[in-house]
Order: C-alpha cells, then structure tokens, then sequence
C-alpha cells in the first residue's frame, strides 16, 4: 500500500518506502504525542479521558489547523519513528492507562501500519473500541483496510462549498469526496449508539463568515444521515498562531443555529458551548503535555520512548 501510495484522495501514488508523499511522511509511523485526553466528547472520553495517539502529517493542508505544528508545517521537529511493534505497544500501554477509547487522530496516510499494529494488539488482549479520528478525506482505498477494526468513526464533514474548502482546507476537491467517504460509513455503520461505543459522530467547525455553509450543511446532513450519526456541531474557531481578523460567531448567528437544529429535527448529539478561553485548548506539542494539564496526561511509555530517541 505503500509502494504506489493511495490511501487518501491526492492519490499521489509515490513509493513511500523511497521518499515523502502529498501528507509529507514516508513509510515510517511518526506519532507526535500519546495520552489520555478529557476534551472530546463525553462518551468517548469516559472518566480517566480518551487513549489519543496523534500521528505527525496530513493528507490536508488545512490554514488554521490548531495541530498545525504536526500537520500543515510537517515539521520533522515534532513526533517520534515508531514500529508496528511499538505501535502496537502504545495501544496496550494506553488500555492499561485506564483510556475509555483508542483515539486514532488523522492516521489517514499510515493505515496499513495502523491495521497491523491492531493485529498485534489484540493477539495480546487490546480490547478497547477504537476511534477513527479523520478529516474526512479518505480514499475508498484507505477505508476499506480500516473498517474493519472501527468501532466509532469521528469524522468531520468541514463544508460541502468548494470555495470555503479551498480557501480553508487547502483543497477544493475535498467536496468531491465526503459525499462518498459519508456514504461508505453509514453503509458500513448504519446505526449510532455511542453509550455503546458504536456508529458515527459527525463533527463541523462553522468556519468565520461562513454561517450559510453551515446552514447548508445542516440541511443535507438532517436529509441524508441524522437517522444514522450524531452530531458534533462546533463554534469556536481559533486561529492557532494568533488573531487572524476573523470575528467570534455572533449571539445572533449562534441562536440561529440552535433554532435551526430544532426546526430540522436534528436531537442526537453534542453543541460546543461559547467560551472566552479558547486559546488554551491549541496545543503545543514541543511540551510532554501539550494541552492543558487538567485535561491531559502523557502516557508514560510514550514519553519513555520519546527520551530514548531524542538522546540517540
């Protein structure tokens, strides 16, 4: 899969043994960080916090990315060359950590090892659910290896407007493929019922300025799959490096929003509070916790494995 890389919709089709593809990475599994985290929502994170592993590239080249460190800049800085073997470790070692979940945060461009490592994992008694954490632009390729080792997909459906995605998820194409990326899970995962860990929550960042995408988006997801996912609707969009002019969703945007979710009958899932502190949830990933301490612990055989290839 590798050799004639496909596994996300650039279909770069670069030897990823021999040199870097559209995501910026080879062959080698690059994770930035691995913890357990509070922040996502409730059912996934339980009472200790979800087992996140956040892989380093991205098959997108988002502008505002809050984890831009590890995937728009696709720093070399940032993130450790892993094994399937240590892969696999992780995974048990978050299990042990008492995670309510395995987080799998854009592992797009590395699914083969990922697939693999989970092979390994329960052949040695991983049993947690396990999430896929994606931007949502995915090869049918890419998901037909990953499915079947999904339990809950958190996927965001960012826009269905070429100009909004072009302008802030660096591709315009990215529209020409939820649809299908969509449609492929709820085929495969027709029913949610997250108390279960099961199905599929949807996630969507109203963009600044971009109220009627949202609205849009609104609309074709009550039409085609509110019966299937829940939904995750956020609105608390953080330039990551700083103000970029963009202004705060209004009270009058935001109560638009609520009713509108009302009139559409969309019930099952989760509405992001506003908040004046949002700066404190962009992470910094040169710390051994990169989010806030209350809401993060770093798992320490990651952080053990971090010390040894640094000093090497």
């Amino acid at each position: 899969m590798y050799e004639n890389c496909r596994l996300c919709p650039n279909f770069c089709e670069v030897d990823r043994r021999k040199k870097k593809g559209a995501c910026g990475q080879t062959d080698k599994v690059k994770i930035a960080w691995s913890g357990l985290h509070k922040g996502e929502e409730p059912p996934l994170s339980g009472d200790y916090g979800s087992g996140m592993i956040f892989f380093t590239g991205c098959p997108l080249g988002c502008r505002f990315c809050q984890n831009y460190q590890i995937s728009s800049d696709r720093s070399d800085a940032y993130g450790i060359e892993v094994t399937v073997e240590e892969l696999g470790n992780i995974m048990l070692a978050l299990q042990d950590f008492r995670a309510a979940s395995l987080n799998l945060v854009t592992g797009t461009h590395f699914i083969p090892s990922i697939a693999a490592a989970l092979d390994s994992a329960r052949e040695r008694g991983f049993s947690l659910p396990v999430v896929w954490n994606s931007s949502g632009y995915e090869s049918q390729e890419g998901l037909q290896i990953i499915d079947p080792y999904v339990d809950v997909y958190l996927v965001d459906v960012k826009t269905y407007d070429r100009d909004v995605a072009g302008r802030f998820c660096g591709r315009a194409r990215y529209c020409d493929y939820i649809d299908s990326v969509m449609d492929f899970i709820v085929s495969r995962h027709p029913h949610t019922d997250l108390e279960k860990m099961k199905g599929t929550l949807v996630r969507h960042l109203v963009f600044p300025g971009e109220i009627d995408a949202t609205k849009r988006f609104l609309v074709r997801f009550a039409e085609k799959y509110k019966e299937s996912c829940y939904l995750s609707l956020m609105v608390q969009f953080i330039p990551p490096k700083g103000n970029a002019g963009f202004p705060p969703i209004s009270d009058e945007e935001y109560d638009d929003l609520i009713d509108m979710l009302e009139i559409l009958d969309i019930n099952d899932g989760f509405m992001q509070d506003r908040s004046d502190d949002d700066i404190l949830w962009i992470p910094d990933f040169r710390k051994d916790v990169p989010f806030p301490q209350p809401f993060a612990q770093v798992l320490p055989y990651f952080l053990s494995l971090k010390k040894e290839r640094i000093s090497l």
